[in-house]
């Protein structure tokens, strides 16, 4: 994204010195969305019952460790949160803690704040959310009940469609 805007500045005649951003940003993308990347992995663990935030750790290292340069078992820092790895990409190397992450990815969101979001004076926000009760009642959430079955639609995976629809 960054480099096709340099290149418009270019084409304009803007004066620019090109920054090279050192990589290219699809790996980065894929190891996040692709079929057995982070958020697929989150999602599988998910619909298991007795899955941890250590089992998923250790899915995540099975699955990318040694095996994509943009993952990384994170280096321990004094004074730093424990982190259970690293994301290499253009601007540096960003340290997550999963720590809780299934559990919040189970979470269904509130109705009312889908509602609150729906009303928002930020149309993008207003815009991520209109469809969201169409959504929801697929997923099984009519009358308040949510599925936790195959049919149930985790945070990521809505995070996932509202990525698509910006696009």
């Amino acid at each position: 994204m960054f480099v096709l805007e340099q290149e418009e500045y270019k084409k304009e005649g803007i004066d620019w010195e090109f920054i090279d951003f050192g990589m290219d940003l699809a790996a980065c993308i894929e190891l996040i969305e692709k079929p057995m990347g982070i958020f697929s992995i989150l999602e599988e663990e998910c619909m298991f019952p007795k899955a941890t935030d250590t089992s998923f750790k250790n899915k995540l290292y099975e699955q990318h460790l040694g095996k994509c340069k943009n993952f990384e078992k994170p280096k321990p820092g004094k004074g730093k949160a424990e982190a259970h790895f690293s994301l290499v990409h253009y601007a540096g190397t960003v340290d997550y803690n999963i720590s809780g992450w299934l559990d919040k990815n189970k979470d269904p969101l509130n109705e009312s704040v889908v509602q609150l979001y729906q009303k928002s004076s930020v149309k993008l926000l207003s815009f991520l959310y209109s469809s969201y009760s169409a959504t929801e009642a697929e997923a099984g959430g009519k009358g308040g009940k949510k599925k936790k079955g195959a049919s149930f639609q985790t945070v990521s995976a809505l995070f996932r469609v509202s990525l698509i629809i910006c696009l």
